[in-house]
C-alpha cells in the first residue's frame, strides 16, 4: 500500500527540488530548458507510422457554468448571397479549471509571495497581467518525446477512482508494461482513465460530482525531478484532489510551478491516443504543444498533437 508523504515533508521540497537559479537568475522557461535541441532530433525521429493524434478537448460554443468560452456567431445579413461570411467573437473563456485542455504558465500559481526563481507576485496584478513569467514565455512552442503513461491500464482497471492518487511505483510499473522508460527532456502525460468516465457519463468537471479527481500524488514529484520531466499533463487537472494537505492543497501545482519551474497541462483527453499507443504497442511519440502568444496572460487553451 503506498504511503503519502506528510504535509511537512512535500513543504520541505521547495528547498530539495527547486530549480531556482539552476539556469541563471533571469530564468523564465524552468523545465522546458530541458528540452535540447538534440531532444528535439531525437523527438523528431520517433516518427515512422504519420499518424496524428488531440489530445485536447472540444471547446464547446456557449458557457460552461464556471469556466468555459462564451461565444457567439455573426453572418452577414444576407448569407445566402453572392459573397458572405461569418465570424465570431470569443467574449468570456476561463481556461483554468477542469473542462478545457490548456498550459498553465509559470506565474499561475504563488507561494510566500514569491513565483518560480524567487520573482515576486507584484509583478502579476489587474493592471499589466504578468510582467515576467507568462505563457508567452512558451511562445515558440514546445516540442520532445511524449511518454504516456497509462497508470489505470498497469492497474487492469477503467479508471482510477476520484480522490485516488497515482505513485512513484504507479508510473514505474506502466513503464514496465509498456516498454518505456522517462527521460531527461521528455513530456509525460498521465492517464488515469478518467477521461473514459468523462465520455462515457458525459460530465466534464469534478465538481459535479464534489471536488474530487484522480491524477498525480505529491510522492510523484521527486521522481519527475530526478527523471527530468519538462513538462506533465494528465487526463485530469494533474493534482489528486483531495490532495490530504491543508497548507498546501495543490502539491503538484505549487511545488511544480514555483519550486521546479515544471510546465502543467490540464484536462488532457487521452482515450485515443492510448487506444494509438495500445494497437501499435509504443508509448513514445513525438508531442507538440503550442500555446498562443497571450502578452501578460497566466495560461492558454492549447491542442496537444502527439504524431506517431
Amino acid at each position: 500500500m503506498s504511503t503519502a508523504p506528510s504535509e511537512q515533508e512535500v513543504i520541505s521540497w521547495f528547498d530539495s527540488l527547486s530549480n531556482w537559479g539552476r539556469w541563471g537568475p533571469d530564468d523564465e522557461l524552468g523545465t522546458l530548458n530541458l528540452i535540447t535541441p538534440d531532444v528535439r532530433k531525437k523527438a523528431a525521429a520517433t516518427v515512422t507510422e504519420g499518424i496524428t493524434v488531440s489530445c485536447s478537448w472540444d471547446v464547446p460554443a456557449g458557457p460552461l457554468g464556471f469556466e468555459g468560452a462564451v461565444s457567439a456567431v455573426d453572418l452577414t445579413r444576407d448569407s445566402k448571397a453572392r459573397i458572405g461570411w461569418s465570424l465570431e467573437h470569443i467574449s468570456a473563456m476561463v481556461f483554468h479549471g477542469y473542462a478545457i485542455t490548456h498550459l498553465d504558465a509559470l506565474c499561475h500559481i504563488f507561494w510566500d509571495g514569491h513565483m518560480y526563481n524567487g520573482r515576486p507576485t507584484d509583478l502579476v496584478s489587474e493592471e499589466t497581467g504578468a510582467q515576467e513569467l507568462a505563457i508567452s514565455d512558451a511562445g515558440g512552442g514546445i516540442l520532445t518525446r511524449g511518454v504516456l503513461l497509462d497508470v489505470a491500464r498497469a492497474r487492469g482497471v477503467q479508471w482510477l477512482e476520484p480522490g485516488e492518487g497515482a505513485y512513484p511505483e504507479d508510473l514505474e510499473a506502466a513503464e514496465a508494461a509498456q516498454g518505456v522508460r522517462v527521460e531527461p527532456g521528455d513530456g509525460v502525460l498521465l492517464r488515469t482513465g478518467y477521461g473514459r468516465w468523462r465520455h462515457e457519463t458525459g460530465k466534464v468537471s469534478p465538481m459535479e460530482e464534489g471536488i474530487t479527481q484522480p491524477g498525480w500524488q505529491a510522492a510523484c514529484l521527486p521522481w519527475l525531478h530526478e527523471r527530468g520531466a519538462s513538462f506533465i499533463g494528465a487526463d485530469t487537472a494533474n493534482d489528486v484532489s483531495p490532495s490530504g494537505y491543508s497548507q498546501i492543497a495543490l502539491p503538484v501545482h505549487v511545488i511544480g510551478l514555483v519550486a521546479m519551474g515544471l510546465w502543467l497541462m490540464d484536462n488532457c483527453d487521452l482515450e485515443e491516443l492510448a487506444a494509438t499507443a495500445e494497437r501499435l504497442s509504443r508509448w513514445q511519440f513525438l508531442l507538440s504543444v503550442n500555446p498562443l502568444r497571450l502578452s501578460g496572460l497566466t495560461g492558454s487553451a492549447v491542442n496537444p498533437i502527439a504524431t506517431f
